[in-house]
């Protein structure tokens, strides 16, 4: 992938396209990009979603646009979490896109796509469209189809029937039942599905940020801010006892649990939990698991006195899912709440997950909290995000003599890792050490080298 924009428009990063919505990822680049996909994919039919912020309908039908002017009919769901439609991509093997910005804020937007199978994108495949899209955008649309042979674009209704009756295949009906969960769905694609699913499978679910209204989508609750979903277990005066709580992100690909003390749970836990019960169960392939740079250092030694081996790869449920179709595991994820159970999905799936997650404290019995923290023994981490003026492309060596003294200086008790965004001009700063205080003041020595040198 390129990593540089030909125009004020974004390319493909850790994550497909993303940027502010409108402005960076506008309607026109999106038509573009809709006819970009369509001649290098070549595909006669494409399926199409959203997450529900405000961008969403007129990138939607931006993209159509594209798709469509190339000879694609194009199926459009409406707000469809991104794992179901990566399923529907998979029956059906056809391309699948999502309009969504996952887990940021409501004013960005972007497109992801799924090739046929859904599965994410190679680079080539990548490399290729966004070419494609910068030669429209620069040199205009190319020669009119011969005899205006467009396609249709058309509306489906059935995107949340068809997820959840295929989950509830995978699990069995009441296969969740006596157990009493909260949810935070994040004011997203979740929002309809994750409540509707769970009831199916019996379980007594609570529900919460559960009303998009175009604008609230991640605004202080799902994944990445679970603490309303904490103070409501942990202490409301409601007197309500749950088994635990899950917080999706904003399209839903995204899981991290919450136990039935209001504490978080997080993706390096929760995969570690998944990997001892599917190697116990004969059913971890290989013994092995796959994560990435960001998992804590506790994580490996939790995996490496179970005997379960740690495969680790770059940033990105992309790059872990290369890694496991590589070696053939079915296990990986993200401590960010990507977790994969690749053979039951061709992507990350915080539904998916989450229901594994219940069906395993459901048949173990106990409580969450004692299996939880009992999994693995995390070092404290700190991670900072800093806005830079120029993203780097190799950040870690820009700052290589400034990080070779602060990891000489942790040893074999911590570690240190700088890296940019794929999707955004941060530099991430993560900090791992024996103390919380030893972590924060080397994290911020670091940031500071960092903005003197991103200037």
């Amino acid at each position: 992938m390129s990593g540089v924009s030909k125009s004020p428009h974004p390319g493909f990063g850790t994550d497909g396209v993303r940027g502010q919505a409108i402005v960076e990822v506008s309607p026109e680049y999106v038509m573009a990009l809709g006819r970009a996909v369509a001649r290098v994919l070549r595909p006669t039919r494409v399926v199409i979603g959203r997450d529900p912020r405000v961008s969403g309908p007129i990138l939607e039908a931006a993209f159509s646009a594209g798709a469509s002017a190339e000879g694609v009919r194009v199926e459009e769901f409406g707000v469809l979490p991104t794992p179901a439609l990566a399923m529907i991509s998979q029956r059906e093997e056809v391309p699948a896109v999502v309009i969504t910005a996952s887990h940021n804020k409501y004013t960005d937007n972007g497109v992801k796509v799924f090739a046929a199978g859904g599965r994410k994108l190679l680079d080539h495949q990548e490399l290729a469209i966004e070419a494609e899209t910068w030669r429209i955008l620069d040199d205009g649309t190319g020669p009119i189809p011969r005899d205006l042979e467009v396609g249709v674009v058309m509306r489906r209704s059935d995107g949340v029937t068809m997820y959840i009756d295929h989950l509830v295949e995978i699990f069995g009906e009441g296969s969740l039942a006596g157990l009493r969960v909260v949810i935070d769905t994040a004011n997203g694609a979740m929002s309809k599905v994750a409540p509707l699913l769970l009831q199916r499978l019996g379980a007594d679910v609570i529900t919460m940020n559960d009303a998009p209204d175009g604008t609230n989508i991640n605004d202080k609750c799902g994944a990445t801010a679970p603490q309303a979903l904490c103070d409501f277990i942990s202490g409301t005066g409601t007197g309500i006892s749950v088994d635990m709580g899950f917080a999706f992100d904003g399209d839903g690909d995204r899981l991290i649990a919450v136990d039935e003390n209001g504490r978080v749970v997080d993706g390096d836990r929760l995969i570690a939990l998944s990997a001892l019960d599917r190697r116990d169960a004969g059913t971890l392939a290989g013994d092995t698991v796959v994560v990435t740079v960001m998992s804590n250092l506790g994580f490996h030694r939790a995996m490496s006195g179970a005997g379960v081996t740690v495969v680790t790869t770059g940033v990105g449920d992309r790059l872990v899912l290369d890694a496991m179709e590589a070696g053939g595991f079915v296990l990986g994820g993200e401590q960010s709440g990507h977790i994969i159970h690749r053979d039951l999905a061709t992507t990350g799936d915080g539904l998916l997950a989450a229901v594994v997650l219940a069906r395993m404290m459901r048949r173990r019995g106990g409580r969450f909290s004692h299996v939880a923290s009992s999994v693995m023994h995390s070092l404290p981490q700190v991670l900072k995000n800093v806005r830079v003026a120029r993203r780097p492309d190799d950040v870690a060596g820009l700052l290589s003599a400034e990080i070779a003294a602060e990891e000489a200086q942790l040893g074999v008790n911590g570690r240190v890792l700088v890296r940019s965004s794929g999707t955004e001009p941060v530099v991430r700063v993560m900090v791992e050490a024996g103390t919380p205080e030893l972590a924060d003041a080397v994290a911020e020595r670091l940031v500071a080298a960092a903005l003197d040198k991103c200037r």
